[in-house]
């Protein structure tokens, strides 16, 4: 048998889409791609735990124009909307944002998306990795309410960590500190039209610049970021999946945390104000998810500890498919995400495992690629569990 070949090339081609910010991101010496949403994705620019700690001290710039943006308009758009949402949109301000579920008639979640009320009856899906426009669509379909569903040509950049304030105040002044925690407002930049929230993929201080004519100005946008932050020492990295894990933060996909098969209340997230059961309106699975909880789930997405060598950054691929996880010599479940934390010094990660294995210092034997080690249940998420750095109040320098 031939040997593995451990790195093979991703081929660029005109076939798989292109980030608004392709051309300008691949400048910095991308190492690693992926395909997230039907487009290239840097995944880290060399050494992604060297990304992890200029993320902790300084201030980063990502590509994440693969959050493709789905509008939802039209004089249906907020009844439409709360059909697919999970969460009381009644709660949802104008230029606010929520963190919300769409899940499936079984419960089911088919995308964990960041939602911008941008208007009153105008609200943007900031995509994870599904094909939610054409569910919406299908959706649109038969409810027969007057909506129309499109993709924008808007692309987000996420700048990330505790010198982003400075950053974001030289390019949009000292108002871009008073946006709250999961709000948003518009500005302009030298003739580019931008919507800026307080949101990110990181449980640290961070701001997302979502673009309007992203395809044409993406390049320019991108350039401006750059000087704002040389002065600041940014760097461009690729997600940051050690900061994520630490943080609580899951993925989306068939073998990450979450996917079609798996609901809200399996991953820890069935809170009463994430799937409102108590909301007068009805939205898609509330009939299941209201015999989840009262069941209970089966399954439960814990955090563990993972003994062995050091596991990886999750984004480096190393980690190139789940680890079976054995209880009393049978597979019990699987490790979800798995990264070694260089804060706690140990390798961390999420497990789904039989609800009545879940229970905090439970043991099991994680199967690893050539070795096999303990790993032992623990709280999640894993550091600031109350997420008070990202919630930070923020001032202007000198003030």
């Amino acid at each position: 048998m031939s040997p593995v070949n451990e790195n093979p090339g991703v081929m660029l081609y005109s076939r798989i889409r292109k980030s608004p910010y392709f051309y300008a991101s691949r400048q910095h010496d991308v190492q690693l791609y992926s395909v997230y949403n039907h487009m290239y994705h840097p995944r880290h620019y060399g050494d992604p735990v060297e990304e992890y700690w200029h993320l902790l001290n300084g201030v980063t710039l990502w590509d994440v124009g693969v959050e493709r943006q789905i509008e939802i308009s039209g004089p249906d758009a907020f009844d439409f909307t709360q059909l697919l949402v999970a969460r009381d949109l009644n709660k949802c301000a104008v230029e606010q944002c929520k963190y919300v579920f769409l899940c499936l008639p079984d419960g089911g979640i088919i995308n964990d998306p960041v939602l911008l009320r941008v208007e009153e009856n105008r609200f943007w899906l900031s995509l994870a990795d599904s094909d939610v426009e054409l569910w919406a669509r299908g959706v649109a379909y038969n409810a027969g309410m007057n909506v129309e569903i499109k993709e924008l040509d808007v692309g987000p950049l996420q700048v990330q960590g505790p010198k982003s304030k400075d950053v974001m105040s030289d390019l949009f002044g000292d108002s871009v500190l008073e946006i709250p925690y999961y709000y948003m407002r518009p500005y302009e930049i030298d003739g580019m039209s931008v919507l800026v929230s307080r949101t990110g993929y990181t449980s640290e201080l961070g701001f997302e610049i979502y673009l309007y004519d992203a395809s044409k100005n993406g390049v320019k946008m991108w350039e401006r970021v750059l000087e704002a932050g040389k002065p600041h020492g940014l760097e461009v990295i690729g997600p940051c999946h050690i900061r994520r894990i630490e943080g609580g933060i899951l993925a989306l996909g068939p073998g990450c945390d979450m996917w079609f098969d798996t609901n809200p209340y399996e991953v820890g997230m069935g809170y009463d104000w994430m799937v409102d059961l108590e909301q007068a309106t009805d939205f898609i699975g509330k009939d299941a998810l209201s015999k989840i909880k009262a069941e209970g789930p089966k399954r439960q997405l814990i955090g563990v500890e993972i003994g062995g060598s050091n596991v990886g950054s999750y984004n480096d691929g190393k980690m190139i498919d789940v680890f079976p996880v054995h209880k009393d010599g049978k597979q019990v479940g699987t490790i979800t995400s798995a990264c070694w934390s260089p804060r706690l010094e140990k390798n961390i990660g999420y497990a789904m495992v039989p609800t009545e294995l879940s229970e905090l210092g439970t043991e099991f034997h994680v199967e690893r690629p050539g070795e096999t080690v303990e790993a032992v249940v623990v709280p999640k998420p894993f550091i600031d569990p109350e997420k008070e750095t990202p919630k930070q109040e923020l001032t202007a320098a000198g003030s």
